[in-house]
């Protein structure tokens, strides 16, 4: 044991001090290389000395962290016993034990992975500390570091933001409320759930009064203080995009990890996909059309050529919930999964002119032990068979399911899977109206693979990162040339999504993007999708891709006209900003498909008999031969039930 202490202590001093740095300022750049924001600037210009801090911060911080601070020499052996003791027990690395000094290492010099190795070096580096620094001095260096949620690193910019004050001004509830937050900024962060906030606040409280800091009166004087939480003057304002930019973090974050850096070290450049046109389109968008309630956004657009991400909005308000409605939130995606099941369909025979009946219908699945029965979002059904392309574009609901069944599961979820989708190994027909859960990030990237003529597309929001020596340690390089899914099927398949926005489709329900017609200015190809709690529309030209979601956190039924509405206003507001006054982009025909004017109503050749006819592209082989005539679509008994018998046979010499 002694030899192990004098190795330790040997190890120390010729390690020597271990640096008590602040983490230089990484700069965020758009994809022109202007400079739209930082990481740690606001944060760490606000270094501050424990003299400049409120003492009731020191010693809230001190009794709920670390209440042996001042006695021990880094470690808290008993609690760290404890510790591996119910870690064994639960075969995890949930507890943790570690001293202020351990916390100060970590948030200095390591990751936050749980690993036996980063707790060791942990604990190596506390030692460190504690031999080379005074508790002061370790604690001031710790209470400048430690996270306070919402993007504010120490007490300084977590006190301004919170309270718009300085750390120095903090009364007793405050510095209590404000103690309670590293502990999980997720969770007790006064802005996110302010009920537990509170209650660990007052536990803090109580902590002060049993180890003697704070007398009961304090206490309950204290308890009896209305917190006023005043964020609403401080990150939101400040940040261009910072729903993006948390995104950029956390993606620089994994790509730097991959190469054993530390992003914590700072001074990176990060040059960003983000279009500041793009931007500004889509945060006006959700500004002007959001209605007046808590109902949250998703938005986010793509470049079709590259897959960059030129924009995106996590939700309304970031200085209210830094929450990421794009990237974190999971959802039913609705109806907009059914261009993925039809891409898979068009690869298994399908064409835009294959009909099936789409009448009530009641499914069995699961060996006959279960039923399914879906409806159409208005409670009607089609009294005759319908194409795929008149399918889609009122997105009827029976339609899908009975292509799922003719195509089967796997091949579905092989489709999922090709576009990195979620995906159910249950065989549960309702997977065609899109009850699996997934992201709106991961939902437009499939989008946006569709719309580059099927090849894969990986979304990133980095181009490049340097070091603070301007030496290049990254540059995104797009994934190998890898074909999705076929050119002709992906074209056919946003062809097919043209349709929702052309009322020659109308039927028992109009087409689902009818009402934007009027609005459009380019050739747009799109699907939207709801459940009874979520609204998505996610569509593209031949260079951008954006997706919008809609929906309450909690998850609140949809009942309201404007939150209904708000999706597709949203979407088609930022569709039409971005390409003003460019010529509109054509999508570009493939070789093996053809473009040909049918009747809608019977899938053949159409003609001046058949009024409701449109342009449908297809594969070569699935061209139509027959004419559509007079009376192709009529039914011929219900014809000649017009006409009495005799007088038929009279006029016609039978």
């Amino acid at each position: 044991m002694a030899v192990g202490l004098l190795s330790l202590r040997i190890y120390a001093q010729i390690a020597g001090a271990p640096p008590l740095i602040i983490p230089k300022a990484s700069v965020f750049l758009d994809s022109n290389g202007n400079k739209i924001g930082d990481y740690y600037t606001e944060e760490r210009r606000y270094w501050i000395e424990l003299e400049e801090m409120s003492p009731y911060l020191l010693d809230a911080t001190i009794a709920v962290e670390d209440k042996d601070f001042y006695s021990h020499n880094g470690f808290d052996l008993s609690r760290i016993a404890s510790a591996i003791l119910t870690d064994i027990k639960t075969q995890s690395m949930a507890e943790g034990a570690s001293t202020l000094t351990q916390q100060l290492a970590r948030n200095l010099y390591l990751t936050l992975d749980k690993t036996w190795s980063r707790k060791f070096n942990e604990a190596l580096y506390a030692y460190r500390l504690e031999i080379f620094y005074s508790k002061d001095e370790i604690l001031e260096g710790y209470l400048n570091t430690v996270n306070y949620g919402h993007g504010m690193y120490g007490v300084e910019a977590a006190s301004q933001y919170y309270f718009s004050k300085s750390a120095s001004e903090l009364t007793l509830a405050e510095a209590a409320m404000l103690a309670g937050i590293p502990k999980g900024p997720s969770i007790y962060s006064p802005i996110i759930n302010f009920e537990k906030a509170s209650n660990r606040q007052k536990l803090i409280l109580s902590l002060m009064e049993d180890q003697k800091m704070i007398s009961a009166t304090e206490k309950e004087r204290a308890q009896s203080q209305q917190i006023v939480l005043k964020n609403d003057e401080w990150i939101a304002s400040r940040k261009i995009a910072p729903y993006f930019l948390d995104t950029v973090w956390q993606e620089a974050t994994n790509i730097l990890e991959k190469q054993g850096l530390n992003i914590r070290e700072g001074g990176w450049t990060i040059r960003t996909t983000l279009n500041q046109a793009h931007q500004q389109a889509a945060e006006e968008a959700v500004e002007k059309h959001m209605p007046d309630n808590e109902l949250q956004v998703g938005f986010v657009s793509m470049d079709v050529e590259k897959g960059y991400v030129t924009a995106l909005v996590g939700g309304r308000d970031y200085g209210v919930s830094p929450f990421n409605r794009v990237t974190q939130a999971a959802r039913q995606p609705g109806s907009t999964i059914k261009p993925i099941l039809y891409t898979a369909a068009l690869e298994n025979g399908f064409s835009p002119l294959t009909y099936l009946e789409v009448g009530e219908t009641i499914f069995t699945y699961d060996g006959g032990r279960s039923t399914y029965q879906p409806k159409n979002v208005n409670g009607k059904f089609a009294d005759s068979a319908m194409s795929l392309a008149q399918a889609i574009a009122i997105s009827d609901n029976i339609y899908a399911v009975k292509t799922l069944q003719e195509i089967g599961h796997n091949d579905f979820r092989d489709m999922l899977k090709r576009f990195d989708l979620s995906y159910s190994s249950g065989d549960n027909p309702s997977a065609a109206l899109g009850t699996i859960e997934t992201s709106l990030y991961d939902m437009t990237n499939a989008y946006n693979i569709i719309a580059a003529n099927g090849q894969k597309r990986k979304p990133t929001t980095i181009i490049s990162i340097h070091n603070a020596k301007g030496e290049v340690v990254y540059e995104y390089s797009p994934p190998a040339p890898e074909q999705i899914v076929s050119e002709q099927d992906s074209f056919i398949m946003t062809q097919l999504m043209t349709g929702i926005f052309d009322p020659v489709f109308n039927d028992y329900s109009p087409a689902t993007g009818v009402s934007l017609r009027p609005r459009m200015t380019h050739t747009y190809a799109a699907k939207s999708g709801s459940t009874v709690s979520d609204n998505w529309l996610i569509g593209y030209t031949p260079s951008v891709t954006a997706g919008v979601w809609n929906g309450y956190d909690a998850g609140k039924t949809l009942t309201d006209s404007d939150d209904k509405s708000a999706t597709k206003l949203i979407w088609i507001e930022f569709m039409e900003a971005v390409h003003k006054g460019k010529d509109n982009e054509s999508f570009k025909v493939p070789s093996g498909v053809e473009g040909v004017i049918v009747d809608i109503e019977s899938g053949k050749i159409a003609t001046d008999a058949c009024p409701k006819q449109r342009l449908v592209y297809v594969k070569t082989e699935d061209v139509p031969t027959e004419k559509c005539s007079l009376f192709e679509n009529e039914d011929w008994d219900q014809f000649f039930n017009l006409f009495d018998l005799e007088g038929f046979t009279n006029i016609f010499g039978f």
